[in-house]
């Protein structure tokens, strides 16, 4: 590992500018958006950046939605080489994602380099509807998650990028986002903060840094989903 800072791309080359390269070192990175917006396509594409710049990723994967075939699209003629430094986590439910971020400082070496959890309010999700004390335990204990993936971001000096889904409900004229009680938890711990929101073209999203370490919101920029992954795209 050199003295340098790392800076770990995430490949949409608009995107990267806005963020001064990439996401860094010592740093949390929130993405959130509604389904089929690419969160778990930039997770990827940030894994396998990661993995050719000789640092492995732990990614816990809550949802499932992580596939060997997927990955190999994104990683092109190097998935036979980079594949073994992407350590995949599947917890089956909310207690395995407790126990596994509780444990990730046993999983961390000086080689790696990520930590992607994707997506983390997954499982959570499926324990809500026990009435509102539960809600506040589930929160409570969210918020201690995160509390300990952002201690270990900054002494273990690797790079973290979160994940979480949102819904939006249609008012009037307008598509208005909801974001549940679960992602102000997360912004609070996030050094970076980007939504992904769908546009009138289905192949298209419009990500927006919300928060960098400039503390300072950007304008918009246009994304394209591809079967290769994410890359800069037009309105």
């Amino acid at each position: 590992m050199n003295s340098l800072l790392r800076i770990v791309p995430t490949g949409c080359g608009s995107l990267d500018e806005q963020l001064k390269g990439g996401l860094l070192e010592g740093s949390m990175a929130l993405v959130y958006g509604e389904a089929e917006t690419g969160k778990t396509t930039l997770a990827i594409q940030c894994a396998v950046n990661c993995a050719r710049m000789g640092y492995k990723t732990i990614f816990v994967d809550c949802d499932g939605t992580f596939f060997g075939a997927r990955m190999e699209h994104v990683a092109g003629n190097d998935f036979g080489d980079l594949g073994p430094r992407i350590i995949l986590m599947k917890p089956e439910d909310f207690e395995q994602q407790t126990f596994i971020i509780d444990r990730l400082g046993d999983y961390i070496s000086r080689t790696t380099g990520l930590i992607v959890v994707d997506t983390i309010t997954g499982l959570y999700r499926e324990k809500f509807g026990d009435g509102a004390e539960k809600a506040f335990t589930l929160n409570r204990e969210l918020n201690r998650q995160m509390a300990s993936l952002a201690e270990i971001t900054k002494t273990r000096k690797v790079v973290s990028l979160i994940t979480s889904q949102v819904r939006s409900v249609f008012h009037g004229q307008q598509n208005e986002l909801v974001q549940p009680v679960a992602t102000r938890v997360l912004k609070f711990w996030a050094d970076t903060v980007i939504s992904l929101r769908p546009t009138a073209r289905a192949t298209v999203i419009r990500a927006t840094v919300e928060r960098n370490k400039d503390k300072k919101p950007t304008k918009p920029v246009f994304l394209k989903i591809q079967k290769n992954g994410l890359h800069n795209g037009k309105r």
